[in-house]
């Protein structure tokens, strides 16, 4: 029944078509016999022609409108035809590889870039181009691969054919492409600040040299910029500013600014003393603005290190170069009383101040923590020491201020120091400036105002930046400088003997009886101590050791060894306790007499950390070694914790910073 319905619609189609093709043809001869007077044969012609059209239009409508999947079918072999040919002509390389990685076919093309028929059918994706399958699923795009002289990008696509599944890969010229970034790359604009750091101060008593020293170093600086045809300009006396490129910053890190080397040659005085500079770098993204900002902060950071020393700045993160001189003490009592009148302000708009140090503190935490609580009584604000009150350290000290009044629950462990913070709270961190090693990181994390005093070199950046950032690697202790700051801010006599004498034992330990890192600013602060009422003698008391301390410190002494002929190692085998992170300070301050040694080291394992000590005469930086483990610290006195790693993993992390740094610095 449906057939004959088809039938019959097809023959009511054609007979309405052959009506239609009737009069068009009479109405085609009619105009052409009668108005034109063509002859019959060119009619006929005419006719025929508008037939033929008639023809293919009617046929090209019933194609377009035939049912799809009879389009796909009839297409099929001309479209794979097409591709076939299409991809063999291509002047993009491309290659059909298994998922096994091998090669099963590839283009003239890439034939042309790496190889020939002979040599590629049957080779590996990785041996060709360093690609691997995984590499080419979901459509990912793999930059940087060479293929002969020149270098592509590629993206995989995933083939069937039957049950077998295949990668077909396509490969993207990106060589002039990577030479234009290349290019940009190494003529990005970089910006450098440099600064002669000790001239001023070693010139002091010299003012008839300076004029010479200051010329010899500004025409270094100037025939290192000429090198490079790089701009250098003086802002300010003895201040620079260098506007190079990135090619010429590759090549200065690959020397590891040897620039400051040949500025350390120049000697000035009697004492042929080195001239040394800071340098602050840029190498950022970004608008001249935000370079010179972060080259200034770069810069900062170089002088709160100690100077001598380049400070390299970028997106990677932070990069130290130098720093193999030690700090000349360029302090004045000027900066000291600004720093404290600062502190001042802050502390009298707060509402209670929190105080903390170093974990495991010793006793120039201590004694910087209670220099602080002293100014805080001045300003009329409550304040809270932050310690470990379990430590063996700092039991002892609280026993020393047992009997005064205002020290009656001072001492507080961080869990109560948490229960007092409040929006008014004002946190200060003395002798030590590296977040982590805060005694209670909790407490930074949730303190609104934070103020730091420190004598140790900046390891990096804050995490969150301080209202007061008082930090000077020149300075022998923190007990030197609060000591100076409670000089120019305090009324003579407003220090307790006590108080007086835990703050000279703080600048004792650190300066080693005197005979260490010491300059007249230490003096200085030792004669205002014991005007203050301290007593030598009586800060010698803290120094005093049990027998169980005595045989911790004894542990060391059994296991030395003797490392690149100058360096002493030590360490203690076992589980440690905390207090013998202590006696290893201790092992590693007798070592440096042995005869020949320059810089010593006591390892032991306390928890999961294997703690290290550092020592140095000055002749070798022992913070720039433990820097690579993690550590920090002074010029000549610096520690570390490597976490969970053996006594025997953590020697071999440390011989290995050794080696660097003494074949950096030969």
């Amino acid at each position: 029944m449906k057939k004959s319905k088809i039938r019959a619609n097809g023959g009511n189609r054609l007979f309405f078509l052959a009506a239609v093709l009737a009069v068009i043809f009479f109405a085609v001869h009619l105009l052409l016999t009668v108005y034109t007077d063509a002859s019959p044969a060119i009619s006929a012609g005419v006719i025929g022609g508008i037939y033929l059209l008639l023809v293919v239009a009617l046929a090209v409508s019933s194609y377009l409108n035939s049912p799809r999947k009879m389009t796909d079918q009839k297409l099929s072999p001309l479209l794979g035809q097409l591709m076939v040919d299409v991809v063999l002509k291509l002047h993009m390389p491309v290659m059909i590889c298994d998922m096994s990685g091998k090669v099963i076919w590839y283009n003239r093309t890439l034939g042309g870039l790496v190889g020939s028929k002979e040599t590629l059918y049957g080779a590996t994706l990785e041996g060709i181009c360093s690609l691997t399958v995984d590499d080419l699923s979901g459509g990912k795009v793999n930059e940087g691969i060479f293929l002969g002289d020149k270098i592509f990008s590629s993206i995989g696509y995933e083939i069937k054919a039957g049950d077998k599944e295949y990668r077909l890969v396509v490969f993207n010229d990106t060589t002039e492409l990577a030479a234009l970034s290349k290019k940009y790359s190494e003529e990005d604009t970089v910006i450098m600040y440099i600064i002669i750091d000790n001239l001023g101060e070693m010139l002091e008593y010299l003012q008839e040299k300076y004029r010479a020293a200051s010329a010899d170093i500004a025409e270094i600086l100037k025939n290192w910029a000429a090198e490079s045809g790089s701009m250098l300009k003086e802002y300010e006396r003895d201040k620079f500013i260098l506007v190079t490129d990135r090619k010429n910053l590759d090549l200065e890190i690959e020397r590891r600014f040897s620039i400051l080397d040949d500025i350390r040659n120049v000697r000035v005085g009697e004492g042929n003393l080195p001239v040394t500079v800071s340098i602050g770098v840029a190498n950022i993204s970004g608008s001249l603005a935000e370079k010179a900002k972060i080259a200034q902060s770069a810069l900062d950071m170089a002088l709160q290190r100690g100077g001598d020393q380049a400070v390299l700045k970028s997106a990677e993160g932070i990069e130290f170069f130098g720093g193999r001189t030690k700090t000349v003490q360029k302090r004045t009592k000027v900066k000291a009383r600004v720093t404290a009148n600062e502190l001042i302000m802050h502390m009298t708009s707060s509402d209670n101040i929190l105080i903390m140090g170093h974990k495991y503190p010793d006793f120039d935490s201590i004694g910087g923590c209670v220099g602080i609580a002293r100014l805080a009584d001045f300003c009329g604000v409550p304040a809270n020491i932050v310690v470990d009150t379990s430590d063996s350290n700092v039991r002892s000290c609280m026993e020393r201020f047992s009997d005064l009044p205002q020290y009656d629950g001072r001492f507080i462990d961080a869990r109560e120091g948490l229960d007092m913070i409040r929006s008014g709270t004002m946190l200060v961190i003395a002798d030590v400036n590296n977040f982590s090693h805060f005694e209670s990181s909790q407490i930074a994390e949730n303190a609104d105002k934070i103020a730091i005093i420190d004598h140790h070199r900046k390891t990096a950046e804050f995490t969150r930046e301080p209202l007061i950032s008082y930090i000077e690697p020149s300075a022998s202790s923190c007990c030197e400088l609060i000591s100076e700051m409670l000089e120019q801010t305090l009324p003579a006599g407003s220090l307790s003997k006590v108080e007086a004498d835990m703050l000279l034992a703080g600048i004792l330990l650190d300066t080693k009886q005197f005979s260490r890192n010491t300059g007249t600013r230490t003096f200085s602060a030792a004669q205002y101590l014991r005007e203050e009422g301290a007593v030598p003698s009586d800060a010698q008391e803290f120094f005093k050791a049990d027998l169980d301390d005595f045989l911790r410190e004894a542990k060391f002494e059994n296991d030395v060894v003797i490392y690149r002929k100058v360096i002493a190692i030590s360490r203690s085998d076992g589980e440690g306790q905390p207090q013998d992170r202590v006696a290893a300070a201790k092992a590693a301050d007798k070592l440096l007499g042995i005869s020949g040694i320059l810089a010593s080291f006591a390892l032991v394992k306390i928890g999961n950390s294997v703690h290290i000590s550092a020592r140095s005469t000055g002749k070798i930086n022992v913070q720039l070694i433990l820097e690579e483990l993690k550590g920090g610290g002074h010029f000549d006195v610096a520690g570390a914790q490597v976490a969970d790693r053996t006594v025997l993993e953590a020697l071999t992390m440390l011989k290995s910073a050794i080696d660097n740094y003494m074949d950096n610095n030969k």
